[in-house]
């Protein structure tokens, strides 16, 4: 099962100064750094996340992830296409899947994956996107389709937003700039604890 409260972040730096709050479940999305630069920023964040008993999930680098010793990556339509899945199970990593329509499910649930992230659920300023905007109604059909396999929901999900995001079907909910953006974003991610814990508590997470 999930954390409810899924946060995605750029650097280890977040995570110095978001972990304290009582963060549990992170993604590390670097898309600027290769070589030692990018190994010694997930080293940092794997190190981090340990301290403070919190799951560290990367993104996209496999490789990476695999020689460094994490468990859990997250990789893109795209990124299944050159990635060793063969190797990725053979060094027991767990994985999630991002997926945007219904041929993307089918290939995601075809390797068996640990969680299936679905996006983007409201229009979202973080990245040019091909897809138009899921909605809540979509999340409930996904949670239908893939049954026990934790749903994450990602893609301008607000403070505001997260209620409906969990009560529609998610299991966890995706937050990149409601936090980051944030003028304290401390503060905001006490909030987001704050209005996801009862969801976990709960046993929403179906």
């Amino acid at each position: 099962m999930l954390d409810p409260f899924y946060l995605i972040v750029d650097s280890a730096n977040w995570l110095e100064r978001l972990l304290p709050c009582g963060v549990k479940l992170v993604q590390l999305r670097i898309k600027d750094l290769d070589g030692n630069g990018l190994r010694d920023e997930i080293i940092r964040a794997k190190n981090l996340c340990t301290n403070y008993g919190a799951q560290l999930i990367v993104n996209d680098f496999w490789r990476e992830a695999i020689d460094l010793g994490c468990d859990y990556i997250h990789l893109g339509q795209g990124d299944l296409d050159t990635a060793d899945l063969p190797a990725i199970r053979r060094a027991g990593l767990r994985l999630g899947v991002s997926t945007h329509d219904e041929p993307e499910l089918e290939r995601a649930l075809s390797i068996n994956p640990d969680y299936v992230a679905l996006g983007p659920i409201y229009p979202t300023i973080l990245k040019a996107m091909p897809f138009a905007p899921q909605g809540l109604e979509r999340l409930g059909e996904w949670k239908k389709r893939i049954g026990d396999i934790p749903l994450v929901g990602i893609g301008g999900i607000t403070l505001g937003r997260v209620a409906g995001v969990l009560e529609a079907g998610a299991d966890s909910a995706a937050v990149v700039t409601d936090i980051s953006l944030n003028p304290d974003p401390e503060q905001r991610t006490g909030a987001w604890l704050e209005a996801t814990r009862h969801f976990l508590q709960q046993g929403v997470a179906r």
